[in-house]
């Protein structure tokens, strides 16, 4: 099955790229053509890069890592939202906080508190609260969800990040470089394609391009996590079948364990006695008297 057709690109509008004047030199391998003073981007490098950006992030999930959605951009925020959900991934799509990879033990103690809010308005500490105060909590509460809500139950860091618009998320970009975490990115015309471990050439401005590619890269996740859980059947039905033959084997055994030693072995013959039955002796009838009057 192919990860996507050129149909669905071209009528996503993935092949728009910038004006001419802002073009990126960089990406020049990855123009096809200008058209009306707009660059086309050449969609079957772009699908080349699809294909290779989907196995990597196939390979990374199966491998027990996660995945880091990026995309702060008005157009991207709900796409991203839904596909990381959908998949149950991890994502940024209000404002990347600078060190929120470099300094991910701080990022760690907001989530806490996050969590801790969150804690006392279940438990009834709002109940002993003052208006004011629990105002606070709440207006600090919205302020924590909306940046890190994405990230809440993110424990570690990921095994790769998938960013849209590289420009636009130039800090995360660089955090990721600098702990050497790969990098999945759209790159439009005017972006910078080097220091990305897997640039996708294509538009990261029109809505429907950021939500194929994000659909992509959310359907890799799923696909690697089906395959895990298909191995986890295989496993589970292979102990199963293992248990089975050992425990028949394990019966056979006992089966085997009685040994006779036929060296010794007489055959022992019974005596069958027939008990005779003496037929009654019929009396004697003297014929000469039988027949006198």
């Amino acid at each position: 099955m192919a990860v996507v057709t050129m149909k669905n690109l071209l009528e996503s509008g993935v092949h728009f790229g910038h004006q001419v004047k802002r073009w990126d030199p960089r990406m020049k391998k990855y123009i096809f053509a200008e058209r009306n003073g707009i660059h086309i981007i050449d969609l079957q490098k772009t699908i080349q890069a699809i294909k290779e950006a989907f196995e990597a992030v196939r390979k990374t999930v199966a491998g027990g890592k996660t995945v880091l959605f990026v995309g702060t951009k008005k157009q991207a925020q709900q796409a991203v939202a839904k596909e990381a959900e959908r998949c149950g991934m991890f994502f940024v799509n209000n404002r990347w906080l600078g060190g929120m990879l470099t300094n991910f033990s701080t990022i760690k103690k907001s989530i806490l508190r996050l969590k801790k809010i969150e804690k006392m308005e279940v438990d009834g500490t709002f109940e002993n609260l003052t208006k004011k105060e629990i105002a606070a909590l709440q207006k600090e509460k919205t302020k924590l969800e909306k940046n890190l809500g994405g990230i809440k139950e993110m424990k570690d860091l990921p095994g790769v990040i998938f960013v849209i618009d590289t420009r636009k998320e130039g800090i995360a970009v660089a955090e990721a470089q600098r702990l050497g975490i790969p990098i999945v990115a759209i790159v439009d015309t005017n972006c910078n394609p080097e220091g990305i471990t897997y640039p996708i050439p294509g538009n990261d401005d029109a809505i429907r391009s950021i939500s194929l590619f994000t659909q992509i890269i959310a359907n890799a996740v799923v696909e690697a996590d089906n395959e895990t859980g298909l191995k986890i059947i295989e496993n589970l039905q292979e102990t199963e079948t293992a248990e089975e033959v050992q425990t028949d084997a394990s019966h056979k055994t006992e089966d085997e364990d009685v040994e006779i030693d036929i060296s010794t072995y007489a055959p022992v013959v019974e005596t069958v006695h027939e008990e005779v039955t003496e037929e009654p002796v019929a009396p004697i009838i003297d014929e000469d008297k039988l027949y006198v009057k």
